[in-house]
């Protein structure tokens, strides 16, 4: 379990992150809300504020992880307007710069905790760990 000062405490029965190790190392970040740290307020705002939080709870717990956001391979956006696609989308990109981009997936939904319009999770894999480190029984490929 990993669990970042400079994110937010989790709000339910979940960690901020659980790491695993084998068969390969990988990291599992739990979708990240726009709490602001260290106060707790919830930030219901402007959309691409509430993006830029979320995702730097996101990359705080990924580093504290020992993990680097360039070892980011899936990221899940939920939305409660697809409309503010765009708006996100300008957040998200400064936040993946390196020239590995994790896939993406942007769902809307019609609700999200504590009545925000945005929630970010992430999966990590450090690097060095490919498909063939991880499954060595050939009955598993």
């Amino acid at each position: 379990m990993i669990t970042s000062r400079k994110a937010p405490k989790p709000i339910g029965p979940y960690s901020q992150a659980v790491r695993v190790k084998q068969p390969g190392e990988m990291l599992f970040v739990s979708g990240q809300i726009p709490i602001e740290v260290p106060s707790g307020d919830v930030f219901k705002g402007d959309i691409k504020r509430q993006a830029e939080i979320a995702l730097t709870h996101v990359k705080n717990i990924v580093l504290d992880a020992k993990f680097s956001m360039d070892e980011v391979v899936k990221c899940t956006i939920f939305m409660t307007n697809l409309g503010d696609f765009d708006k996100v989308n300008q957040v998200y990109e400064k936040m993946f710069v390196g020239q590995m981009l994790p896939a993406r997936a942007a769902v809307q939904v019609s609700a999200l905790p504590k009545g925000v319009d945005v929630e970010v999770e992430a999966i990590a894999v450090k690097r060095g760990v490919s498909a063939d480190d991880m499954f060595k029984d050939d009955d598993l490929r």
